[in-house]
This record gives structure tokens, C-alpha cells and sequence, in this order.
């Protein structure tokens, strides 16, 4: 059984802790385009009182935008991106060779790591082994990142046709960030965009098996660490801060995903006693070992932690199954085995604050769109009935909503594993 110990940073990395994020974008990848320069004052000396004022001088036309890199194979963007993020980094001199670490590639919406983010993590590896001898590639671990390595995190986000994270996915931008934990700051960035043909997005069995999504403060940071950054940019605090606990979380997904629960309960146990990991992966994980290794009630402990965090972001997304074009949950026991439990815990700890509850049901965008929101405002008034056995009284602070596959997170439609999220109840933190 493993266990980690606190490590810090070096002075260096703590003295950019600190620093703030300029952030043009949430959404786009690429450097923020540079503002028109302003046209200069005329310094000539101004003409007599009786003299005619001189004819306005039409404004100078703004520089036409860049247009977004073509849509390659995936193969082919994966390299695109690569090359360009360890080929153009603005390294320190006089060093030969450069500790790098990765931290594991992430979905840009969910923050899942699927089969097409390893594969793309594999290959990058053996991008730089095959070309970049000026980079030596470490393990992702604490004792690593508290040398202050060079850190690559990258996102990868399916998009529509006009390169927007909504509706009907059609492609996906691989958006590769290179940081220097010694600056503190981005070194450099890489960008593509890939063809959807035969990308499996399946998330990775730690997060096939998460129950529930949430915003999260950690996800967010390395989010807009990859995202809307150029360059010269400072490291997002948010990621920065957690780093250390992500070692340790990632070492714990790994042993989840091997069947190796104890060790990764004990790995859970230990990033929560770490500064900033109280996270919802950390909660999800406490959950999910617990359950595996027949602890019910310390998993419904974990639960819960895991909705008291998901409604202090004021976002909760439970991943409920429900039977084909039904309200009731799915019959199989192995899927439905843990819903009153969820239930339970959603129901008591809701009713004990004083907020409302906005319950809104989803659903993946196959089928006929009307059907789809209808379905969905039945499966959430459904939930909501559930509770209101649970803790009476607090139906009064909910209400219920249908948002059919308008708010689709995946969007891909392909009714799997794969976009299981597209098929939520959110419980979204209201006024009353």
C-alpha cells in the first residue's frame, strides 16, 4: 500500500503561485489576437482659427482574423499540435535536457480522461522519444513535480461545424499547453482540430463509473491553463495549487481502473489530507472504493461529501439511468443498486440548506427534439417526487425543468457510454 507525504515547491514555483491569469477566452484555444493599432495623433502644428478644418481621414481597416487551422486526421493533428508545442517552446538556455511530466490529456467540457486521451498521451510520448531527445519524459508524480519540471496538459474538445462546443459534435480541437513550473509561466502551446472519424471517447473505467459531475476549481484551473492562453502567460493559480494533489489522484484513478480498490482508497484518503484535495474526484474516488470493497455506509458518506461539494458550486449532475423512452429507472439491478443511496443523500443534505433546487433533466440528442424535452421534464419531476418522500417538506424549494439536448456536454448522440452525461439530472442551487 502506498502512501505520499506533503511535498512543496521549490521558492521559484511558490513565487508564482500567485500570479493571475489573462484569459481572452473560456472556449477557444489559440493566442488572443492582437488589437488593431490605433491610428497615431497628427503632432503638425494646427491651422489658423479662419482656415478650413481638414476632411476626416476614413479609419484604417482591421487586419482580417486568421482563419482556424484545417481539420485534419486524427492521427495527422495529434502530431500537428505536438510538433508545434515542443518545436517552438521558449526554453531556458543553456540546459541540454529538460524533466517534462504530463499530466494526463482531459475532455475540454467534462474533465474525463477517455480512450482517445491516452491514446493521444501515448502518442506524444513517443513523439518526443522519437524527435525531441532535448526533453526527458517523468512519471507524473509528486516526488517529480516538486523539482519544478516542465509540465504538458492538454485538452480535447469535440466541436460543431462552426467550431463551438454545443450542439451536434462534429469534430474535435486537441489543444496542447507546455508550462514551466520553475516561471511559473506558459513556455508554449500547441493547436489542431481532428476528424471525428473513429475516435472513441469512452471515458476511462474511473470515469465511466463517476456518478456524478460537477464543476470543479481543479478541473477549471488545468482547463484554462490548455485554454484561451498564449505563451508567456502565467500558469492558472488554480491548477497550480492543486498540482500536488493530482499526482496523487492520478495515481489513485490508475488503481481504480487496475481493480486495485484498496490501494486506491488509501491513495483517495491521503489526497484528501492534502492541501487543496478536497476535490470532487477525491469524493467520487472515496465513493467508489468504498463501494467496491462493500462498505456501504462509508460510501454513502462519500456521497454525500460529494453533493455538499457539487451544491456549494451550485451545480450537481447525477448520471441516473433510465429505461428507453420511460421515467422509471433502469430495472437492472447492478445499475440501480446504488439509487437510493444517491437519493437518500441528495434528499437529506438539500433539505438542510436553505437554498431552492432547480431539477433539470437531460437527454442525448437522438430522437425528435420535442420528445426529447418532454421525456426529460417527466425523468425530472420523477426525481423530485423521489425526494420529496425522502425529506418532506422540501418539495416546496424545488421546481423541475426539461432542457431536452439543448445543453448537451458530449453531443456526439450516440446513446453509450461514451455520452452518458448528456443523459443527466442537474440539481442547480437557486434562490427561493
Amino acid at each position: 500500500m502506498k502512501t505520499h507525504g506533503l511535498i512543496s515547491l521549490d521558492r521559484s514555483t511558490q513565487k508564482h503561485f500567485g500570479l493571475a491569469l489573462v484569459l481572452a477566452m473560456l472556449t477557444a484555444c489559440g493566442s488572443v489576437p492582437e488589437s488593431p493599432t490605433s491610428q497615431r495623433e497628427d503632432k503638425a502644428a494646427q491651422p489658423a482659427a479662419t482656415a478650413p478644418a481638414p476632411a476626416p481621414q476614413p479609419a484604417a481597416a482591421a487586419a482580417p482574423a486568421a482563419p482556424p487551422p484545417p481539420i485534419l486526421p486524427y492521427e495527422e493533428a495529434v502530431l500537428s499540435a505536438a510538433n508545434n508545442l515542443l518545436g517552438k517552446a521558449q526554453l531556458p538556455t543553456g540546459v541540454t535536457q529538460h524533466a517534462l511530466v504530463i499530466d494526463p490529456l482531459i475532455d475540454g467540457m467534462t474533465g474525463a480522461q477517455s480512450a482517445a486521451t491516452q491514446a493521444m498521451g501515448t502518442r506524444i510520448v513517443g513523439l518526443i522519444r522519437e524527435k525531441y531527445p532535448q526533453y526527458e519524459v517523468q512519471p507524473f508524480s509528486a516526488a517529480n513535480v516538486s523539482k519544478s519540471p516542465l509540465v504538458l496538459v492538454g485538452t480535447f474538445t469535440g466541436v460543431n461545424n462552426q467550431r463551438k462546443t454545443e450542439g451536434q459534435r462534429e469534430a474535435f480541437r486537441i489543444c496542447l499547453a507546455l508550462a514551466d513550473l520553475k516561471t511559473g509561466k506558459l513556455v508554449s502551446k500547441g493547436l489542431a482540430f481532428a476528424k471525428a472519424d473513429g475516435i472513441d471517447i469512452t471515458p476511462t473505467v474511473f470515469f465511466r463509473d463517476s456518478p456524478a459531475w460537477t464543476d470543479d476549481p481543479s478541473t477549471l484551473g488545468y482547463i484554462r491553463t490548455c485554454q484561451g492562453t498564449k505563451a508567456g502567460d502565467p500558469i492558472n493559480p488554480l491548477y497550480v495549487d492543486r498540482i500536488l494533489a493530482a499526482t496523487i489522484i492520478s495515481e489513485a484513478i490508475d488503481s481504480y481502473g487496475a481493480g486495485k480498490y484498496a490501494e486506491a482508497l488509501a491513495l483517495y484518503e491521503n489526497a484528501l489530507r492534502v492541501p487543496h484535495g478536497n476535490q470532487a474526484r477525491v469524493f467520487t474516488g472515496l465513493y467508489l472504493t468504498n463501494w467496491k470493497l462493500g462498505r456501504r455506509e462509508a460510501a454513502a458518506q462519500a456521497f454525500g461529501q460529494m453533493v455538499d461539494f457539487g451544491l456549494d458550486q451550485k451545480r450537481l449532475a447525477v448520471k441516473f439511468l433510465f429505461r428507453a423512452g420511460s421515467n422509471a429507472f433502469h430495472e437492472d439491478k447492478k445499475v440501480n443498486e446504488p439509487y437510493p443511496t444517491w437519493l437518500g443523500e441528495i434528499g437529506t443534505r438539500g433539505a438542510r440548506r436553505t437554498a431552492c433546487l432547480e431539477i433539470i433533466g437531460h437527454s442525448s440528442a437522438s430522437g425528435p427534439e420535442p420528445m426529447n424535452e418532454r421525456l426529460s421534464l417527466l425523468r425530472a419531476e420523477y426525481v423530485k417526487s423521489r425526494l420529496e418522500r425522502i425529506a418532506p417538506g422540501f418539495g416546496k424549494r424545488m421546481i423541475v425543468n426539461g432542457a431536452g439536448s439543448r445543453q448537451t456536454l458530449v453531443g456526439n448522440g450516440r446513446n453509450d457510454a461514451s455520452d452518458a452525461l448528456d443523459r443527466r439530472v442537474e440539481f442547480k442551487v437557486i434562490g427561493c
